[in-house]
């Protein structure tokens, strides 16, 4: 599909920047013109725009995320057809101004426990509400898990959504398995079909995939994947990581179960079975059910027992002096709604309004008042807490490499990016060339705020060494005095070549890959040191590479000089790809996280 950045989509939404294209559609940035706000615009590739079928999935989308009213869900805002310039049917989103969970899992390796259940509560609470209404995601999986930059959690694309509301869904060829392969539930492989519990099983896996860090299949194919979702029991997580609570362990065993049957009915189940872990692990949230993705709505419900009754999140509560306790529903009871004061519906029995200003009222104890102070204070410490907890990971700028930089590379990198730079050290290294740059600190990757200072440590090159003096030709009567050296396994080659010819002997390096040997520093030494050599021998060093694999670097965002430094580093080739006026990265291809080989070749996008 040709790039419509710049076009203006049904007189309203300019085009900005392109986010994203799939096999079915690209999503842009764009300016809703009426309403002067950021949207996101789905638009369905043109050569689909002639098959029936594949307009209708697309609307049923639309009808999907619309018939969705939930604050972990990406709203739907518009949907219809471009009347004038480019063909175009689209649907308008809301606009999340963050990242995915695949980026967080990228950056942390893994979640704790307690991590987990902050970021996955809320996305469970929304597929609750999908599951009731009879939808079903099909697709769930850490890239569709977007995290806005104020801490809120969004579920998004209900592109292969499926339920009462919508019909059926198709592909292209009916044989092809929509959804990514990785999180596919067995029955779906096998047999094409899927309910709320598919959905389960997703959560499953990815519930695996953040407690440890790693999928629990792997293949150089995707049916080698799928195969062995249908044939193989996943892990407990436990059996990986130490430190998992009994009861998380046991919910991720029971989601991923092969059979349908043994697992969660459907989010709604889920939902309570982690509210009830978080309570075990936290029993203050059975007092104090604060959920920070959720605004705080206050009703005045009909009341039994005379107790006033307050909704806190998705919960409705009943007021006991200063605590509350959960107030249960039954099946099919129509929720409480709020009846002002003196305002009675016609034709319904009059109901006693609730009176702040009663002229008969119990006077408040010291003892009360000290003890409702104390929880307003808890209450905001909590608040607090979990608010900069949210928040801190998302500070400061994310630096790139600079290692193998020259001091003015490395300067025009960090300063582009608004950071300070100082050398701070200048070293003797060997394996790196004088005037590059050995290491940086902070370190690439890590976060500064922006005029931070980054200290650069800078090569000098192989430390200069007095020539020895020349040892004499030993005679029949005289023999050479044999040299005890050491190991340099695992020691930076700068020190090995510095010291061995310093003795007097001759080094030769090789050079190879390693995934447990630092880069730079020594695999292997022939002879090995076990024993004393004779002055003028050669020793032999193979010296570390770095891993033969690397992980694709977050640079989004990055200038191109900055991406392509912060790749080239990581000895990889770089192919740029322009949108427009674009100066900064909008798209990476293979994704940020995925492990290739060094010298395999990255496409960057500028938008």
């Amino acid at each position: 599909m040709s790039d419509l950045t710049g076009e203006v989509i049904d007189n309203r939404y300019e085009l900005i920047s392109l986010i994203a294209s799939g096999g079915m559609a690209s999503i842009y940035k764009a300016t809703d013109l009426r309403l002067d706000r950021f949207v996101a615009v789905k638009i369905m590739h043109p050569h689909l725009a002639n098959d029936e079928e594949f307009v209708h999935r697309f609307i049923r989308e639309a009808k999907a995320i619309a018939a969705l009213s939930h604050p972990n869900i990406v709203s739907i805002q518009d949907q219809g057809w471009n009347e004038g310039g480019a063909q175009a049917i689209f649907i308008v989103m809301e606009y999340v101004d963050g990242f995915t969970l695949r980026d967080l899992l990228v950056e942390r390796g893994r979640l704790t426990p307690s991590e987990l259940l902050r970021y996955m509560v809320p996305v469970v609470s929304a597929l609750a509400q999908a599951h009731s209404l009879g939808i079903n995601h099909r697709d769930l999986k850490p890239e569709n898990i977007l995290i806005s930059k104020d801490g809120r959690i969004k579920i998004a694309d209900f592109g292969l959504a499926r339920g009462g509301l919508l019909g059926n869904t198709m592909t292209v060829d009916s044989s092809v398995v929509l959804g990514s392969v990785s999180y596919l539930s067995p029955e779906q492989v096998e047999r094409g079909i899927s309910d709320s519990r598919s959905d389960i099983y997703s959560l499953g896996i990815m519930f695996f995939e953040l407690l440890t860090g790693n999928k629990p299949f792997d293949g150089d194919t995707p049916i080698q994947i799928a195969f062995k979702h249908v044939n193989e029991r996943v892990p407990a997580p436990s059996t990986l990581i130490l430190g998992i609570p009994p009861a998380l362990d046991a919910l991720v065993v029971k989601a991923t179960s092969p059979n349908p049957d043994q697992r969660q009915r459907n989010g709604t189940e889920l939902f309570d079975a982690l509210q009830s872990i978080q309570i075990e692990l936290d029993p203050k949230r059975s007092q104090l059910s604060l959920d920070l993705d959720l605004p705080l709505e206050t009703t005045t419900p009909k009341r039994k027992s005379g107790r006033p009754e307050v909704r806190v999140g998705n919960t409705l509560v009943t007021k006991v002096k200063n605590f509350t306790e959960p107030l249960s529903l039954k099946r099919g009871e129509t929720k409480p709604t709020f009846i002002p004061s003196g305002k009675i519906p016609s034709g319904k029995p009059e109901v006693p309004a609730m009176s702040h200003s009663g002229a008969v009222r119990r006077k408040t104890s010291k003892r009360v008042k000290r003890n409702r102070y104390l929880l307003t204070l808890i209450v905001l410490l909590l608040i607090g807490v979990g608010a900069f907890k949210l928040v801190a990971p998302n500070t400061g700028i994310s630096l790139p490499s600079v290692v193998g930089m020259n001091q003015r590379e490395a300067t025009s990198t960090l300063t582009s990016i608004g950071m300070k730079v100082e050398v701070g050290d200048k070293q003797f290294d060997a394996s790196v060339p004088s005037g590059k740059v050995i290491s940086s600190s902070p370190g690439g990757g890590a976060r500064l705020k922006l005029g931070g200072t980054v200290s650069l440590t800078i090569s000098q090159g192989a430390q200069p060494v007095a020539t020895p003096t020349p040892t004499p030709t030993p005679t029949a009567t005289d023999s050479a005095a044999p040299i005890t050296i050491t190991s340099y396994v695992g020691l930076t080659s700068g020190q090995a070549q510095s010291e061995l010819t310093a003795a007097g002997l001759s080094v030769n390096q090789t050079f190879a890959y390693s995934d447990s040997v630092a880069a730079g520093n020594v695999i292997s030494q022939s002879p090995d040191g076990s024993a004393p050599v004779l002055p003028g021998s050669t020793i032999s060093l193979v010296v570390s590479q770095g891993t033969a694999t690397v992980y694709i670097p977050n640079i989004y965002s990055l200038s191109r000089s900055a991406a392509t430094t912060a790749l080239e580093n990581l000895q990889l080739k770089v192919v740029v790809r322009k949108i427009g006026n674009g100066k900064f990265v909008t798209n990476v291809s293979p994704k940020v996280g995925s492990k290739v080989k060094r010298g395999s070749t990255v496409v960057i996008t500028l938008g």
